[in-house]
């Protein structure tokens, strides 16, 4: 099992379209594309350990 801290590089093939939108959300955020990426898939999972959910529940 990997360490908690080592870095996996993970190859990821995403529309033109979407990564535009990301790489726009990740300047608003003062982060990279990757960083963002990275930050939305812990923020995914913390979720989904916290509530058994992908996503937060709508109200």
């Amino acid at each position: 099992m990997a360490s908690p801290n080592e870095k996996k590089q993970l190859l990821l093939r995403i529309s033109g379209k979407l990564y535009e939108d990301l790489a726009a959300w990740a300047e608003d955020d003062f982060r990279s594309v990757n960083g963002q990426i990275e930050y939305l898939l812990t923020q995914c999972v913390k979720e989904r350990k916290r509530t058994g959910r992908y996503t937060p529940k709508e109200e």
